[in-house]
């Protein structure tokens, strides 16, 4: 497999979508939402990183990181949640001739999509495109019915109301 090459920006903010391999129909990240929270949580220790805002959704989720000063290898630690993710999980997915030949699952899309966050406003951009997911896909109609999202977080802080996006279409959303 030909090497992906990727921006490197230490101790920068970067907004990431991760997706799993088969969407249609698939809740594995909500039905298994403790383990991922685990695998998580096992990373962070050993390799660090701020999860400034976070959306875990059925089939994808969206985050946005900050990591350490010096630090630019979140590919890594994707690698290492996605692994310890899959171990945590039984083994009943479909697995490609090509993934079983080199002894990976087939639970997560191999890539994934980073975007390096340039200045508070794209900062803030990606924040309500995060806690607008939900919403933007019909699992809820209202931002604060969803229970796996930093945005709880964000209205406890008093950075957004209750309210925010009760099921209007946003302005920042236009077009996505």
């Amino acid at each position: 497999m030909t090497e992906y090459r990727r921006f490197a920006h230490p101790g920068g903010t970067w907004f990431f979508t991760v997706n799993l391999a088969q969407r249609r129909g698939n809740t594995l990240l909500v039905d298994h939402i403790a383990e991922l929270r685990a695998a998580f949580d096992t990373v962070k220790r050993r390799h660090p990183f701020d999860i400034d805002a976070v959306v875990i959704l059925p089939d994808h989720l969206h985050c946005i990181w900050t990591l350490p000063p010096g630090d630019a290898d979140y590919a890594t630690r994707w690698g290492l949640i996605k692994a310890n993710f899959s171990r945590r999980i039984a083994r009943e997915e479909r697995i490609s001739a090509s993934r079983h030949q080199r002894g990976e699952r087939g639970l997560w899309q191999r890539r994934f999509w980073e975007h390096l966050l340039r200045d508070d406003e794209d900062v803030r951009r990606h924040v309500d495109y995060i806690h607008w997911n939900p919403v933007k896909h019909g699992w809820v109609n209202r931002v604060i019915e969803w229970p796996h999202s930093s945005f709880h977080r964000y209205v406890n802080a008093g950075v957004y109301p209750a309210d925010w996006g009760g099921g209007a279409a946003l302005d920042v959303m236009a077009g996505e």
